[in-house]
């Protein structure tokens, strides 16, 4: 292993046990209130410490990349971006009104299910358990500002970590309240729509703020912060098309969602936009949406969307992206080892599964 390599896990190792310490002085906290209020913490601990941290691993690795010297600000930022990464996700279940998330109950469902247990009727369980869950998200978007705001850095440096964090949140909710009003189907969304939907909503909050605020800590010039930000929006595109594919046509085993989920939801995509354009759709139009829809039907969706071609145009969308990425990192001003981990990214991001 080399000494950048061992360096890097250092890190790595360093924020798992900062963002434990962090998610354990709240549950501490907690234990001075009621029993629920500790269960809820607990639950925001286990999700998450979980999962596969890469909006908080890009940041620590972009920031050892550029040459930064502030391990702790670092680790500290990472632990903010995973926690907005939490509260994002907490709040997308209550606005999409799904209690499930990778085949376990979300914070939602286990809190309804616990409270019809002991007695609530449904209705009443499900208000509980919306009402935990945007609280929830409230307490993880505090938390996380909270860490970017007293970080051992100079003035400068926190005001542009706090700009980003505060542009951050200002356009994925943009992009989320974007995705909302499409589900409305009050008006037929185009692909340049979806597309900037798509940018808001993923792209900022999983790629653009980790590279920036790795960026900024790392002292990076005002070039560079300008490459990563066309870097990280071609990337969140990249990996949002992947994830609408995955959302309809992926393994639910490797996935954890089912295929049909999105079509009940009736989200609007680059897939949909691009069917919607062809003869068939007509006949499954009414399907779409459709909170109660079936297996059987949400299968035939499924077959119209691939046969009008939607399937192979958004594939072949993803990888003409790439190449352009690709490209576009190779020309960028960036150190070797930046450069090797976006284009590994890039590659991870248009051919995962799950």
């Amino acid at each position: 292993m080399t000494d950048s390599a061992a360096s890097l896990d250092d890190i790595a190792f360093s924020f798992e046990d900062r963002l434990t310490q962090v998610l354990a002085e709240g549950r501490h906290r907690s234990r001075g209130f009621s029993e629920q209020y500790g269960h809820l913490w607990d639950s925001l601990s286990y999700m998450a410490i979980g999962g596969k941290l890469v909006r908080p691993r890009l940041l620590m690795d972009a920031h050892a990349a550029l040459g930064g010297s502030n391990h702790c600000a670092a680790v500290d930022a990472a632990c903010a971006m995973q926690l907005l990464h939490v509260a994002l996700v907490i709040h997308d279940d209550v606005i999409d009104n799904d209690t499930i998330r990778r085949g376990e109950a979300n914070i939602s469902g286990e809190f309804a299910s616990d409270a019809m247990l002991r007695g609530a009727a449904q209705h009443d369980a499900q208000a509980w358990g919306d009402a935990t869950s945007l609280l929830a998200g409230d307490l993880m978007l505090t938390l996380a500002h909270s860490l970017l705001a007293r970080l051992d850095i100079d003035e400068a440096k926190r005001r542009a970590v706090l700009d980003i964090f505060d542009d951050t949140i200002f356009e994925s909710a943009a992009g989320e309240h974007s995705d909302v009003w499409f589900s409305l189907h009050l008006e037929e969304a185009r692909s340049q729509d979806v597309l900037a939907m798509v940018g808001q909503k993923t792209a900022i909050y999983s790629f653009q703020a980790p590279l920036l605020m790795a960026a900024v800590l790392a002292g990076a010039s005002r070039r560079m912060l300008d490459d990563l930000t066309a870097i990280s929006s071609q990337l969140g595109v990249i990996y949002q098309l992947r994830d609408d594919v995955l959302g309809l046509f992926g393994d639910e085993r490797k996935t954890g969602k089912s295929t049909v989920s999105d079509l009940r939801e009736g989200k609007e995509t680059l897939l949909i936009a691009f069917a919607r354009s062809d003869p068939s759709w007509a006949g499954v139009q009414s399907l779409f949406g459709d909170r109660m829809l079936s297996t059987a039907d949400g299968h035939r969706l499924r077959k119209v969307i691939e046969e009008s071609g939607a399937l192979v145009f958004v594939e072949s969308m993803v990888s003409q992206r790439c190449e352009n990425l690709y490209r576009l990192i190779r020309e960028a001003a960036l150190p070797t080892a930046l450069s090797d981990r976006l284009i590994g990214l890039t590659s991870e991001c248009a051919v995962r599964t799950s």
